[in-house]
């Protein structure tokens, strides 16, 4: 590919994924954020990166399953490439549920093995009574008499990941523009005085004035609120994220390095993005209590609140908005899980104009008709 010209609106997970590998193959790259600063919440830094596409199938489509499939050796690659060293772990994970739960249980294996069907090459669940429980995640010993473990499913530290990318896009010589709200008009502007540059426009929910409301990939884009807890518990070894299930709230703990815990559940169709409520945080931490008391000594370092970019399907969508325009977007909860997957379909169709790789995958990709005319900007329409 010839060296090109490209303008990222976004500074997220998404963002800064396709700003490092543009910038690393010689193009150049600007990339613009409305943030105040790289430390700003935002639906990436709250996440607790799970990359668990088996698990996530039970309350997702099988083509987000695959895209998360695809995706899990390509973060291990990626991960590698930057210039900061990123937890990553592939030890699987681990479904725990109270006998009173059963039928829970019950329910999700049977979404498991539909899944299965659907999905060709994901790994086979483990079904593990009291001892083989107890040699897997010696943590729970003693306090569950069954569970399921769903093996090479992985995780990173999602904040490791996303310094570890601005400094390598600073080691390229790209510095995000912080406080910068372009839109996508604004953009477009900017593209007719860079004749043949890219836009690729990243911006989560700070897009939703701008997504198209007809044709395929249809908004409205909303907000989904999720609430999350990160606490520090030196008295638990979790060695793996673990999910609890539960028929109101069931939950997952994410474990980080040195003792760090990230714990969530909450989906909220709200885009509030108030402090976490009293009752989702009670819930939250009387759950983590159940797997393991060591987080009664645990102390409490932030709870979080954000809202996830989400499309009335609930799937991600890339819409080629105009000539050398994509919007990427709606990628609701599973930013992590599926972003290498996305991140390479959009440079595949730059690279050479094709979307074999989200045909496979089940990407929605609205390519724009070659005698569409191009939108006009709000300042000349």
């Amino acid at each position: 590919m010839a060296r090109e010209h490209f303008l990222i609106l976004g500074a997220g997970l998404m963002g800064r994924l396709l700003a490092v590998t543009l910038a690393r193959a010689g193009h150049r790259v600007e990339i613009t954020d409305a943030a105040p600063d790289a430390t700003a919440g935002g639906a990436a830094r709250v996440a607790a990166a799970m990359l668990a596409p088996l698990a996530e199938s039970a309350v997702t489509e099988p083509n987000v399953v695959a895209m998360g499939r695809y995706a899990l050796p390509r973060w291990r690659t990626l991960c590698t490439t930057l210039e900061a060293t990123v937890f990553f772990q592939q030890n699987g994970t681990l479904i725990l549920w109270h006998r009173q739960d059963a039928r829970e249980a019950v329910r999700f294996e049977a979404l498991l093995r539909a899944t299965a069907a659907r999905v060709p090459g994901l790994p086979t669940p483990q079904a593990l009574d009291a001892t083989t429980l107890a040699e897997a995640e010696p943590a729970v010993a003693g306090r569950f008499a069954q569970g399921l473990l769903l093996p090479e499913e992985g995780q990173l530290d999602n904040r490791a990941l996303l310094d570890a990318l601005l400094r390598t896009l600073q080691t390229l010589g790209v510095a995000p523009r912080w406080h910068t709200p372009l839109t996508l008009s604004q953009a477009q502007e900017w593209q007719r005085d860079h004749p043949g540059s890219w836009v690729l426009d990243c911006r989560g929910l700070g897009a939703r004035d701008e997504w198209p409301a007809g044709g395929p990939a249809a908004g409205p884009l909303r907000g989904v609120r999720g609430e999350v807890v990160r606490l520090y518990a030196p008295d638990v070894t979790l060695q793996r994220p673990t999910r609890l299930l539960h028929p109101r709230y069931p939950i997952y703990i994410a474990p980080k390095p040195d003792h760090l815990f990230v714990i969530g559940a909450t989906e909220i169709e709200s885009d509030d993005l108030s402090p976490a409520s009293v009752r989702s945080t009670l819930e939250l931490l009387s759950a983590a209590y159940a797997v393991h008391p060591g987080f009664a000594e645990g102390r409490v370092l932030e709870l979080c609140t954000q809202c996830r970019p989400t499309l009335p399907d609930n799937l991600p969508a890339v819409v080629e908005r105009a000539p050398r325009v994509l919007q990427i977007n709606g990628l609701y909860r599973h930013g992590f899980l599926i972003a290498p997957a996305v991140h390479d379909a959009v440079l595949e169709y730059v690279d050479g104009g094709t979307t074999a790789l989200a045909q496979r995958l089940g990407l929605a990709f609205a390519r724009r008709a070659a005698d569409a005319p191009a939108p006009l900007s709000a300042a000349t329409a």
